[in-house]
């Protein structure tokens, strides 16, 4: 089956340049309807759903609305589904480890910055803040 100028059709894998999206990616990256990605990670499509509205994932749509889903996000899914089916996580649980996760990744730059910048250590101890809240201290 052929689409649109004698391409094979790929009715659930599209290019982003192709469709416009809302949460504007760069070009050459693929992205997945909701159908293919649930395929592709063994999932139920609902359980995307579930994880979108948890925060878990934050798919980008496209123009009509359409759920699309990168390779990162895709990764993002099966470390969650790790997460959970492997090393027994609730979903609370996740997302706080997720929230701890990206809370260590804003941390990292700064600590280059060291020296650089006064605010620095602010910053610094603001995320070591967050964190202690998160796990409980």
């Amino acid at each position: 089956m052929f689409g649109r100028r004698g391409h094979p059709a790929t009715p659930h894998a599209v290019d982003a340049g192709a469709p416009p999206v809302a949460n504007a990616m760069p070009e050459q990256h693929t992205v997945y309807f909701i159908s293919m990605a649930a395929r592709l990670l063994k999932m139920h499509p609902q359980t995307l759903r579930k994880y979108e509205r948890l925060g878990l994932v934050r798919p980008s749509r496209t123009l009509g609305s359409v759920r699309v889903y990168s390779d990162d996000e895709l990764e993002r899914i099966r470390l969650i589904k790790h997460l959970v089916d492997e090393a027994g996580i609730n979903l609370a649980g996740v997302q706080r480890l997720l929230s701890i996760a990206e809370a260590l990744q804003r941390i990292r730059p700064l600590m280059s910055e060291r020296g650089r910048r006064g605010d620095t250590r602010r910053r610094l101890e603001q995320e070591i803040r967050r964190i202690s809240e998160m796990v409980g201290l």
